[in-house]
């Protein structure tokens, strides 16, 4: 699935990495603690959170994750987008909550890690 697939899916909006929407993704993992983030070894995976804070993309960054989709409206600041931006990570927002993100990205084919 690719990134402008996951986009148009979850109704989002692309905060910055617009030239990686063809990026494709394999996996998807929903969490709000970045400690779980960090046992993942799998890679292009989309990581689903609603922690917007600085935290996200240093762990998004430290598990080599290249995308982020922000639910629950969360709203990145600038220094976030600039991190992500020197870290190659596209940032998504959307409106959903992570339970219906999730699922709909699950049931349109995104896989789970376990």
């Amino acid at each position: 699935m690719t990134l402008r697939e996951i986009v148009e899916i979850v109704d989002g909006k692309v905060l910055c990495g617009e030239n990686d929407l063809d990026r494709n993704v394999l996996n998807g993992f929903s969490s709000d603690l970045m400690s779980d983030v960090l046992t993942l070894l799998d890679e292009d995976i989309l990581l689903i959170t609603g922690l917007s804070n600085n935290q996200a993309i240093r762990t998004a960054e430290m598990s080599d994750i290249k995308q982020i989709l922000f639910v629950r409206n969360k709203k990145p600041n600038k220094t976030m987008i600039t991190m992500a931006i020197e870290h190659d990570i596209t940032i998504i927002t959307t409106t959903y909550s992570m339970f219906k993100a999730s699922g709909l990205l699950y049931g349109a084919g995104l896989s789970a890690i376990y």
